[in-house]
């Protein structure tokens, strides 16, 4: 098993190369060695964030003339994978800050990316996106924040649920309904961080990803300037829906950098250890489970990046994001628990970082729509490009 991800075979291979050698650096030097304790702590790295943004890699799929890196989604990916692969808190938060800045880059007015998008990509901000609600998840159509229009403004109202960076991102993107019930009344806004109104609870309790805050939103009121309207009025579900298509391949390669890391813990550990005189890798019970994960992963990594050299190309990838987060969510469960069998009672331990990587991945299959509703998307996808049967 490679302990990092094969080249790119785009033009630009060269380039990507560099980018992934400095990310191994960085993450190698920053983020890997002080992961453990920083998450048992639960201390949130904001500045490792910071000094992410320097190096250019809060943006790297944005257009470069707003401050971005101008990479192919399948080089971003890459550098997700290698993030997750050291710390998820820190893999996870770069691929929920690349999903708060999508509204704006993809629907914002040019007035509006000339001014906000390159504070948001390399001014040392961090993002948070503002869909669910604690009775709105899955049903995203069905939410109740709601924003009302005064004069030049909009004032925001209601409680948004499992916040990624709730309480400490500088901007957010949130849905709220500025219309009738249903999918056509909801609108996308930018709302700065520290708007009066804007006020987090106590972060949520995980059984993982104690670096990462999670938390609900509640907004009493938050005044907005309609400046900060981010495309159509009553359009924002086409924009959440689109931002959760390239959202859910982050979160796939979030989850494909965790099961290498799993993996590697494992193949470390059972080619340390020794039973009846020789490594436990030896024995072949031990070398089958360990193909089994090497293969979940290559696989889920062959998905994932068939789906972003759809999207590179400008082609729909609804239903290659929903199977790519799916499989490498599924598959990253399966290979955390499998390295914490492979090590035995040493990977159900706290010293050792594989009973982590258990507890993380499980996260992994809920995020961005849980794995239930990505076989819907599946389903609803196939059936739509099936050709009809003739009667």
């Amino acid at each position: 098993m490679p302990s990092h991800p094969p080249t790119p075979t785009a033009s630009n291979a060269g380039e990507a190369d560099e980018l992934l050698a400095l990310v191994r650096q960085v993450t190698g030097r920053e983020i890997r060695p002080s992961a453990a304790d920083e998450e048992a702590a639960a201390v949130f790295p904001r500045e490792t964030f910071a000094l992410l943004s320097k190096l250019g890699l809060l943006g790297l799929p944005y257009p470069e003339e707003y401050g971005g890196g101008g990479q192919p989604y399948e080089v971003y990916l890459r550098v997700l994978e290698e993030l997750a692969a050291a710390r998820l808190t820190v893999g996870l938060g770069v691929s929920v800050h690349t999903l708060a800045c999508h509204a704006l880059a993809g629907f914002g007015d040019e007035t509006q990316r000339a001014r906000w998008l390159p504070d948001a990509l390399g001014g040392e901000l961090l993002g948070g996106y503002c869909l669910s609600e604690p009775t709105a998840g899955s049903d995203a159509a069905s939410l109740r924040t709601r924003a009302v229009r005064d004069g030049a403004d909009w004032v925001i109202t209601g409680t948004k649920a499992w916040i990624t960076h709730g309480g400490i991102a500088d901007f957010y993107t949130v849905l709220a309904r500025t219309g009738e019930d249903g999918p056509k009344g909801i609108t996308a806004f930018l709302v700065p961080g520290d708007a009066p109104g804007l006020t987090a609870a106590k972060p949520e309790r995980k059984m993982g990803m104690a670096g990462s805050p999670t938390a609900q939103l509640h907004f009493d009121g938050v005044r907005v300037a309609d400046e900060r309207r981010l495309g159509e009025l009553g359009r924002g579900l086409p924009i959440a829906l689109a931002a959760l298509d390239a959202g859910r391949l982050g979160i796939a390669a979030c989850a494909v950098g965790l099961a290498r890391a799993a993996l590697d813990e494992a193949l470390a550990f059972t080619t340390r250890r020794r039973q009846f005189g020789r490594p436990v890798a030896d024995f072949q019970g031990t070398r089958f489970l360990l193909a089994e994960l090497a293969t979940q992963i290559e696989a889920g990594r062959a998905l994932l990046h068939s789906a972003a050299r759809l999207r590179d190309a400008g082609r729909p990838f609804t239903a290659e994001a929903a199977m790519a987060k799916l499989f490498c969510t599924d598959a990253a469960m399966r290979v955390t628990v499998d390295a914490v069998q492979l090590m035995g009672g040493y990977g159900y331990s706290a010293d050792y970082p594989a009973e982590r990587y258990l507890r993380e991945a499980k996260v992994l299959q809920i995020v961005e729509g849980t794995n239930q509703i990505q076989r819907l998307v599946i389903a609803r996808e196939v059936l739509a490009r099936a050709e009809p049967t003739p009667n």
